[in-house]
């Protein structure tokens, strides 16, 4: 029977201030539990309840009941498996002039960046800069996004303007703007850094003072007086479908 509080650690891992304190983060579904484990993720913990068969695991197991699941879970309908897992600790050094890299300024929406992580994957992004002032990618939400990508693509947090300053000589700086060159007829770099920007604001004025190539994705919808524009992480996916597509035709 799951104590009092083992109940309260986990459930406090639903807070970004208990995550950052102890270094770990909560991963939640069979899929998502089942990447993690055959990653290079320290697992710390893992509780299931019958459903799932836990297999190859080096860490503390714990069998829970259907409602202590319940009890530990943040999900509206918990799944059979919940790990406790270890912050990953990566160096940031990246080579933006070898690589195609995303950098994301100021993404508020955990959803977006757990989205805009499997997406990385999905293309063959291997590491996202993130400003501070994006979401935790280690949020429940963002984790639950990903879909297991969080195994294999490298997010990073840093000063963003001052990581960029440090390649405007040596590799393009790609910003999405709705002031830039129409991507279908724009050059497509095999590397340099696509910078993603805020939801509602987009890119703030000191990351764009260090674009150096503008693009956007232009609408095709025609009479009509107003048109939404695209969610950040659908952008994303289409900007990395062109540079991605283009170069490997």
């Amino acid at each position: 029977m799951l104590s009092r509080n083992s109940i309260k650690r986990v459930k406090s891992l639903q807070q970004k201030k208990f995550r950052n304190e102890l270094g770990l983060f909560i991963a939640e579904g069979t899929k998502l539990v089942d990447e993690l484990i055959s990653s290079n993720f320290e697992i710390e913990e893992i509780y299931h309840t019958e459903q799932y068969l836990v297999t190859n695991v080096n860490c503390l197991v714990h069998k829970v009941s259907q409602s202590e699941m319940e009890r530990i879970s943040g999900l509206v309908t918990p799944s059979p498996v919940l790990a406790v897992v270890r912050f990953p600790t990566y160096k940031l050094d990246v080579d933006p002039s070898k690589e195609l890299v995303l950098a994301l300024d100021t993404i508020q929406d955990p959803g977006n960046m757990g989205t805009i992580i499997r997406l990385a994957d999905w293309f063959g992004i291997d590491n996202i800069v993130c400003s501070h002032g994006c979401a935790d990618a280690f949020a429940p939400k963002a984790i639950q996004a990903t879909m297991g990508a969080i195994a294999h693509v490298k997010v990073h947090y840093t000063d963003l303007i001052t990581w960029l300053s440090q390649h405007t000589v040596n590799c393009p700086i790609i910003g999405a703007c709705m002031d830039g060159e129409n991507i279908y007829k724009a050059k497509k770099e095999h590397a340099g850094i696509i910078v993603m920007g805020n939801e509602g604001n987009g890119i703030s004025p000191a990351v764009d003072k260090l674009i150096t190539h503008r693009i956007h994705i232009p609408t095709f919808a025609r009479g009509r007086q107003k048109v939404e524009s695209l969610n950040v992480a659908m952008a994303t996916a289409i900007i990395l479908s062109e540079f991605k597509g283009t170069l490997h035709q």
